[in-house]
């Protein structure tokens, strides 16, 4: 089936699984040329297959955004395999859910900074040349905790923040490039994605995965700024200006440590 990505050269970070995973088999499923980037190998080849049966060309390049050599090399295998970059899909990321008071290891705001905002500035950086060249698009999977603080995220929306200053800062250095900007900005998703402490639980409520990845796909087909999810997340953001205390407490009360 055509669509807005046929036969466009797309990177995605964090394609294994997940949104990532399923942003890759949509764009596929439309033509489009993939390069796949995640840490975990057999899961990336797995997805990679998927996606050719659906009708897209992929490949995949074994990456940790954390690595910034890794992330140069990444864009560097991406032109050789595709021949330049038209969409630079910036998805890799980790979570937590913890009360700060409860965090004894630190060390997990450190790694959330690293994958969830250095990584995406570091691929930026080195697929910027090509997208330039090619008046592409950068799509960013961010979260509605880097708009609204959140009880128990605080590493993780912190990252998200960061991610948001520095692509709405980004974005207007490249107003006269042809090269936009979409901020995605997920709710909660069914993912694996939340770590409790050192341990990894599955998020069991709230969008599918495939509803979500449907909604960024064709927000970045349209190029758009900056999509929320649902109506209620739209309207908490446009109550959160004038009433910011209220916003505060349906979060406290409706996102719990468990």
């Amino acid at each position: 089936m055509a669509g807005h990505f046929s036969g466009q050269r797309v990177v995605i970070t964090g394609a294994s699984s997940g949104i990532g995973a399923e942003m890759a088999r949509q764009m596929a499923s439309q033509g489009a040329r993939l390069v796949l980037a995640a840490r975990r190998e057999p899961e990336l080849k797995a997805v990679a297959e998927e996606c050719r049966q659906l009708g897209g060309a992929a490949t995949t390049v074994v990456t940790d955004v954390t690595v910034r050599s890794q992330c140069r090399a990444l864009m560097e295998s991406s032109v050789a395999a595709l021949g330049g970059i038209d969409v630079l899909v910036n998805n890799a990321g980790i979570s937590m859910r913890e009360e700060f008071e409860h965090i004894a290891n630190l060390d997990i705001f450190e790694q959330l900074m690293r994958v969830n905002y250095l990584g995406s500035v570091h691929c930026t950086h080195y697929a910027l040349p090509q997208l330039l060249e090619s008046r592409g698009s950068i799509v960013v999977v961010s979260s509605l905790a880097g708009k609204t603080g959140v009880p128990g995220l605080t590493g993780y929306a912190a990252s998200k923040y960061a991610l948001h200053g520095f692509f709405e800062s980004l974005r207007i250095e490249l107003l006269d490039s042809g090269v936009t900007v979409t901020m995605a900005c997920p709710g909660l998703v069914k993912t694996g994605l939340i770590r409790y402490g050192g341990e990894q639980g599955t998020i069991r409520s709230g969008m599918s995965v495939e509803t979500c990845a449907r909604i960024i796909v064709r927000a970045a087909g349209k190029r758009k700024r900056e999509v929320i999810m649902t109506p209620l997340a739209k309207a908490g953001q446009f109550i959160k200006p004038f009433l910011p205390s209220l916003i505060d407490r349906i979060a406290r009360r409706k996102v719990r440590p468990t």
